[in-house]
C-alpha cells in the first residue's frame, strides 16, 4: 500500500511576505501542489500573492472556490467537496499545502479542513505551521504595546457588529478582527465599554494600501474593507 502523502496548513502572515515564518517559506517551496481558498465568485487569493516570491515554478496552485453565503446546506457541500479534492492529492503521496491568511488556526478557512479532514480521511498526516497574525503585526506596525502585567486581552471578531463586545466585563485590551460591515454598532459598542479614545484601525497592514485611523469614527464615512482591524483599550 503506497504511503499517503502530507497536508500543511500553512500561515502566510498578515500581508508583508517577509512576515512569513522560515518553515512555512521552505514547506512551500518543498509542496507539490498548493491549495486556498476563494470566493467562487473569483479566483483570486490574496495568500497566494503574499507567498509567490516561494512558490517554485513547478508547483501546481489550485484555489478552492466557497460560496459567499449564510445558507448552511451549501457551505458544507462546499467544505466536503473541497476537503475531498484535498484528501485525492494525499492518496497520491503528495507534498500538500493549503495556505492561509495570518494564523491558520485563528479564524481561518483552514479549521474547516481540519473539521472534515477526520471524516474524509481520518488517517491522514497534517502539521500545522503557525503565522504573524494581523493583530500582532498591526500591534508591532504601531509600536502598541498590546497587553502587558496582569492585564486581559480579547481577540474576537466585529463581521456581526459588537455583541461580543457588550458581553466583557473585565477585558482592558481587545483586538477585532473583520471590523468592516457593522462598524457603527462596533463603535456604539467600544464607546459603551468605555474602550473607543484608545481605540486605532489599521486596514491593509503592511500592504501597498495601509492605513491608519487614529479616530474609530471615520471608519464610518468610508465603504466596507474587509482587511480592517481595530485595536482599543480602556
Amino acid at each position: 500500500m503506497e504511503k499517503t502523502g502530507k497536508l500543511y496548513g500553512v500561515g502566510v502572515g498578515p500581508g508583508d511576505p517577509e512576515l512569513i515564518t522560515v518553515k512555512a517559506v521552505r514547506v512551500i517551496k518543498e509542496a507539490d501542489i498548493i491549495f486556498t481558498a476563494a470566493s467562487s465568485k473569483n479566483s483570486y487569493s490574496l495568500a497566494v500573492e503574499i507567498a509567490g516570491p516561494y512558490i517554485s515554478p513547478s508547483t501546481k496552485i489550485h484555489i478552492l472556490g466557497f460560496p459567499m453565503t449564510k445558507e448552511e446546506p451549501l457551505v458544507e457541500k462546499a467544505w466536503m467537496d473541497n476537503t475531498k479534492e484535498i484528501a485525492l492529492a494525499l492518496k497520491k503521496g503528495l507534498t500538500v499545502v493549503f495556505l492561509t491568511l495570518g494564523d491558520p488556526i485563528t479564524y481561518s478557512t483552514f479549521g474547516y479542513i481540519l473539521k472534515k479532514m477526520k471524516h474524509v480521511l481520518p488517517t491522514a498526516r497534517i502539521e500545522t505551521i503557525p503565522g504573524i497574525t494581523s493583530f500582532h503585526a498591526a500591534s508591532a506596525r504601531l509600536n502598541r504595546i498590546l497587553v502587558e502585567g496582569e492585564e486581559s486581552l480579547l481577540v474576537t471578531s466585529g463581521a456581526f457588529g459588537g455583541s461580543q463586545i457588550r458581553n466583557i466585563k473585565q477585558v482592558e485590551n481587545i483586538a477585532i478582527v473583520k471590523a468592516y460591515k457593522n462598524i457603527k454598532d462596533i463603535n456604539a459598542a467600544l464607546k459603551e465599554a468605555g474602550m473607543h479614545k484608545k481605540g486605532v484601525a489599521v486596514s491593509h497592514c503592511g500592504r501597498k494600501k495601509e492605513k491608519i485611523f487614529d479616530n474609530l469614527d471615520d471608519l464610518e464615512t468610508r465603504a466596507p474593507d474587509y482587511w480592517t482591524l481595530i485595536l482599543a483599550a480602556k
